[in-house]
């Protein structure tokens, strides 16, 4: 290792000499950006993809926001840096909590170890559920758009964001709440000028509006006209997503949801078994607190692996792993997902007990993510990467890697 790169998680990094910006678009299945690209609205990506590159990669599974913000930022899965779902059962104090605070967290991020090595960093993110974590331990600015109207110099490094963009504070159920993140980050790249910068959008779009639906397409439009700003200013910039998006509904339209706590109750007893949605967070108004993914914790002496089989054979569900299974094919921390995994098939979602979803707020057919199906994810540089093994899985969380050792 030189003076001019880090190591961060057993990962080498080279400083940027060039500013850099990563942008996490929430929920970006693929599809999104072709249809986008395809009917004319995103002629900045048209002309990247062809004089830069386009790959697709993988992202963490679970397929939810925090574990992948997590690993974009610190360049290694669940398992390092300990951030498994936006929610899990705390088996210390016999609770169920969100993973917000950073002592969830178990790695350092290269955004702190940037700003420590005496680079400016910025963090943009759309809720104010992950700045606490993307900020952890860095200096710099880092604010939410959802608080936009509480940023101050002593905790988010930067002020009078509403003046610097112009806009108002956005509502956190509208497109409106990304394009904020967007304009914030050009106009502090143009006046600040940070060295690195990390945006993360929300899905609010994505989970309301299908791949090439005039919805989806204004989302992507608005995008590539704050993108192409910030080309202009010289940034060399990495496009990723946390996960993709798919309709998760039966032939008639109605969710088609797997109640597991309800399937266990039925089986075992009331309350035997404990159901855990990662996906469960503040913000449940466009999926209902349902997505493709679940863990389940169960009394001492339960034969496991007999449970598995059982669930596995239940319709919609794609996988059903054991504990130390699921770690090690997901690479998450095994002492916080439970006794067993459920993954859901592509059109299915998973909840605890029907009457604990409250689905009225549905105006859309629902669209959910988190499982094996949401994996695929843009990997986009506004780079020509000479020297990259195009060979190698690539996965979201290689951002970093590929934008300061690669594309600089």
């Amino acid at each position: 290792m030189t003076s001019a790169e880090l190591n961060v998680n057993a990962r080498l990094y080279k400083l940027p000499n060039q500013p850099t910006v990563v942008v996490c678009v929430d929920g970006c299945e693929p599809d999104y950006l072709a249809q986008a690209v395809a009917t004319g609205h995103m002629p900045w990506l048209k002309r990247t993809l062809a004089l830069g590159s386009g790959l697709t990669a993988d992202c963490v599974v679970p397929s939810f926001t925090n574990p992948n913000n997590l690993s974009i930022v610190t360049g290694v899965p669940p398992s390092v840096h300990g951030i498994c779902g936006n929610y899990l059962f705390d088996t210390t104090t016999g609770t169920e909590v969100m993973m917000n605070d950073p002592k969830w967290l178990r790695a350092p991020t290269l955004l702190a170890a940037l700003a420590d090595a005496g680079k400016s960093v910025a963090v943009i993110t759309a809720k104010d559920k992950l700045r606490a974590l993307l900020g952890h331990n860095m200096k710099g600015i880092c604010f939410s758009a959802e608080k936009a109207d509480q940023v101050n110099m002593a905790q988010n490094g930067i002020e009078n964001v509403l003046a610097l963009t112009g806009l108002p504070l956005p509502g956190v159920y509208s497109a409106d709440l990304s394009e904020f993140v967007f304009a914030a980050g050009v106009k502090i790249m143009q006046s600040v000028k940070p060295d690195v910068m990390y945006l993360s959008t929300t899905d609010y779009v994505q989970h309301k509006h299908g791949p090439g639906t005039a919805g989806a397409n204004a989302f992507y439009r608005m995008m590539d006209g704050y993108l192409c700003q910030l080309e202009a200013l010289g940034c060399v910039i990495a496009l990723t997503a946390d996960h993709g998006m798919n309709a998760k509904v039966a032939l008639d339209g109605t969710p088609d949801v797997i109640y597991l706590q309800d399937w266990f109750d039925n089986w075992l007893g009331k309350s035997v078994a404990r159901v855990i949605l990662p996906i469960t967070d503040p913000y449940v108004v466009h999926h209902g607190a349902l997505g493709s993914f679940a863990t389940v914790y169960l009394p001492d002496g339960t034969d496991i692996d007999a449970v598995c089989k059982r669930l596995a054979a239940l319709k919609g569900m794609e996988v059903v792993l054991a504990r130390d299974q699921a770690a090690e094919r997901f690479e998450l921390p095994a002492d916080r997902i439970g006794d067993l995994v459920a993954v859901s098939e592509r059109f299915t979602v998973i909840g605890t007990s029907a009457a604990r979803h409250d689905l009225s707020a549905l105006e859309v057919p629902l669209r959910s993510h988190g499982g094996i199906s949401e994996q695929r994810v843009p990997l986009i540089l506004n780079r020509s990467m000479p020297g990259l093994d195009h060979t190698r899985r690539f996965r979201n969380f290689d951002a970093f890697d590929l934008a300061l050792n690669y594309a600089q």
